[in-house]
């Protein structure tokens, strides 16, 4: 990975057990990339004192026991991961196949998305499911991801007033981002689709499917398919 395409690392003390650690400016596919690839490198060495970090677009926030390093000692340490980086054996990011039964009950908002296109549904569901979506970030919820790659052709408003409940493995719309709601929440996203995974277990090892850096691609299924895979997932 060549450490110069990014920009050099900014350190933002938060708090007194905390670091955030910025490698480059607005939505950037390469700096995501270096974000990941640090992180792992992190996890992978686990400098003395630190106790987990968690990945964003553009930064990495590192928290650390204040008791076992001190900040400046901390930052020396990560800028010798970073200048090792190159050298490191990162694992490549997996892509994650999720199944989608576009429109009807469980994509209630697709022929919207296709009138304001002036595209029919199944052109929108053929655009959708074409490429596989960078993962950014993940947050807001455990298992909600923050994807890259929607294609201009179907970047759609947000609803004007959002819905109260929003069910979980719901896909949908909002400006230039597509993503899937993994939990019942209110949301203002317009629906067209929805998976029968359960994208956020905690009694499963790992809970979630995917992780900061990973594809997903999104598969279009049938209604037979869909019942058939909640299914499986229930039992």
């Amino acid at each position: 990975m060549e450490n110069a395409l990014y920009e050099q690392a900014r350190f933002r003390i938060c708090g007194d057990g905390a670091l955030l650690v910025e490698y480059g400016e607005g939505v950037d596919r390469r700096v995501n990339e270096k974000v990941r690839a640090m992180a792992l490198l992190i996890d992978q060495r686990r400098p003395a004192g630190v106790t987990h970090v968690v990945p964003a677009y553009r930064s990495l926030a590192v928290f650390y026991e204040p008791l076992a390093v001190a900040s400046e000692e901390l930052q020396e340490r990560l800028q010798r991961l970073e200048a090792d980086l190159e050298k490191a054996d990162i694992s490549p990011p997996k892509t994650v196949e999720i199944p989608v039964r576009y429109g009807g009950d469980a994509g209630p908002d697709l022929e919207t998305v296709a009138a304001h296109h002036g595209l029919t549904a199944e052109e929108v569901v053929r655009i959708h499911s074409a490429e596989a979506y960078h993962i950014y970030a993940i947050g807001f919820a455990p298992g909600f991801c923050y994807l890259g790659g929607l294609d201009p052709r179907l970047h759609t408003p947000r609803l004007e007033t959002p819905r109260t409940r929003v069910p979980a493995g719901s896909v949908g719309i909002a400006e230039a981002q597509t993503g899937v709601y993994p939990s019942d929440s209110p949301g203002g996203w317009q629906l067209i689709g929805r998976t029968p995974l359960k994208l956020f277990n905690p009694s499963r090892n790992p809970p979630i499917l995917y992780g900061a850096g990973d594809r997903i691609r999104f598969i279009p299924i049938s209604a037979s398919e869909y019942d058939r895979i909640a299914a499986q997932e229930a039992s």
